[in-house]
């Protein structure tokens, strides 16, 4: 098939998904399929005169990607696009998107798990890869995504969503609960996340976390072992346990060597790893994802599981999450992107 791996954008998480994109690129080209890697806001400048020979590039048009240990400067991507536009696709991304048998979704973050993109795709008759647009956009509205939680009975920390100017963090850093978590709405990769120990450092974290777009909630700190568990197709996979090297499990936590240790499949009773895994499924049913998806959750000390969000795109750089437990049932990171391509093109929606 011909595959348009769509990857980077202009989200924080860009060098994430251009990692990710890499991957499934070349896997998919080694399984006999022409993919290629179109970065969604830097595109192709120029096409070939014939397009579709594009397919065949060499090593699909994968870029030297790697992730640093701070996130990536946006301001220097947007200056980098030789057209200047503000446009989110960049040159020729929907002609060659158009061209394809099916789009791989390799992005993470804004413009591309809040639905934009797919339902642009939709709209132009293009099959993707993944949830569509609407459970796309609640699950990566984490506020929308709790009030989903809330009315399905599932067990999610307290949490409320702040308006407030700069001058009002002083006051709000008194008021909140504590310990609580600051965080955006939209964010991923643990940015936009901070996890106060004191009220000083809360009140730092209602100024920094303007930086980052969407909404600020405050969420109370559930303190327990950190589990994530996907979903693919119908089935839960075993879960994995994170254990951060440092404090707490942030963006450098996550991508570089020696951040933390993460066991697959997490030490759990039986009794354990069915509930977490029967967790992330309710998640996953209740605000409608589909193919696959990662939910993230505390088991605190008593055995309560806490679900605290839910990516619909999430890391699928080769040691990713989902990679992993994926492995843990026999499935190669080539033939995990195969099965999402299988279980994408059948949907009812395209």
């Amino acid at each position: 098939m011909k595959i348009v791996v769509l990857a980077g954008g202009l989200s924080t998480e860009r060098a994430v998904s251009l990692v990710t994109g890499t991957g499934i690129c070349r896997c998919l080209r080694e399984r006999g399929h022409r993919a290629i890697l179109v970065d969604l806001f830097l595109g192709v400048e120029a096409l070939p005169e014939d397009p579709e020979s594009l397919f065949d590039a060499a090593d699909g048009l994968c870029p030297d990607a790697r992730i640093d240990a701070s996130a990536p400067d946006l301001e220097a991507v947007r200056r980098s696009r030789k057209d200047q536009s503000p446009r989110v696709f960049g040159p020729n991304v929907l002609e060659l998107c158009q061209r394809a048998d099916i789009v791989f979704l390799g992005l993470h973050g804004q413009d591309g798990e809040d639905g934009r993109v797919q339902a642009t795709l939709e709209l132009l008759g293009v099959p993707y890869t993944g949830s569509g647009y609407l459970s796309s956009g609640i699950a990566m509205d984490k506020a929308m995504a709790k009030r989903v939680m809330a009315a399905e009975g599932i067990r999610t920390p307290k949490w409320g969503v702040l308006d407030y100017a700069p001058e009002d963090a002083p006051r709000l850093a008194q008021e909140l609960p504590m310990p609580c978590v600051v965080k955006c709405t939209t964010g991923g990769s643990s940015l936009g996340v901070f996890l106060p120990e004191d009220r000083e450092e809360l009140r730092e974290a209602l100024v920094q976390v303007r930086r980052f777009s969407g909404q600020v909630i405050w969420e109370e700190r559930i303190r327990g072992r950190e589990l994530t568990v996907a979903v693919l197709g119908d089935r839960a996979l075993p879960a994995v346990e994170t254990v951060p090297a440092g404090k707490d499990f942030d963006y450098a936590a996550k991508y570089q060597k020696g951040g933390a240790a993460e066991t697959c499949p997490a030490h759990l009773t039986e009794a354990e790893a069915a509930a977490a895994g029967d967790l992330a499924l309710r998640v996953h049913r209740a605000l409608g994802l589909a193919v696959y998806s990662r939910t993230d959750m505390i088991l605190d000390g008593e055995g309560k599981l806490w679900c605290l969000e839910v990516n619909s795109l999430p890391g699928m750089t080769p040691t990713s999450f989902v990679p992993q437990e994926a492995a843990a049932v026999g499935l190669s990171y080539a033939d995990l992107c195969e099965e999402i391509v299988r279980l994408s093109l059948p949907l009812s929606r395209r």
